[in-house]
């Protein structure tokens, strides 16, 4: 099984900080933290007024698409503890959120669907970025 090449992934110093203070806390078993540490060890890292406005960080509303249907949808990418059921909100440790972090429009990253088969999904827009509005200290 050849894994695909991963699109390069950006995030903002300030979500780093937090993200992993949260890992420290966290159970080494808990669902997503591998996959999640993971990519945090291959993102580059920028000062939050640094990050560029097409990158997903933390607290974005991203929509996406999945390649070979007209669906899209938004979710907005959040720390587990503000996720409350809201079916626009997504955890970054849950697979897609994990995915999202970081990426660029128009990028695009392989998911397993419900059904097994593996879905292309594409980063179409971010609705709202944090650091491009100074928000820095949410």
């Amino acid at each position: 099984f050849m894994a695909t090449q991963k699109p390069a992934i950006t995030v903002s110093s300030l979500d780093m900080d937090r993200l992993e203070a949260l890992l420290d806390k966290l159970p080494q078993n808990f669902p997503g933290r591998d996959a999640l540490e993971a990519e945090l060890d291959r993102a580059d890292v920028l000062d939050p007024q640094d990050m560029p406005a097409d990158v997903v960080t933390m607290n974005s509303p991203v929509r996406f698409s999945l390649q070979g249907t007209a669906n899209s949808q938004t979710l907005t990418l959040v720390y587990p503890k503000e996720v409350d059921g809201s079916p626009d909100k997504v955890s970054v440790f849950a697979t897609v959120g994990t995915a999202l972090l970081g990426l660029r429009i128009g990028d695009t990253f392989e998911l397993p669907s419900p059904t097994g088969k593996v879905v292309t999904v594409k980063v179409e827009a971010i609705t709202y970025q944090p650091e491009r509005s100074g928000e820095l200290h949410r």
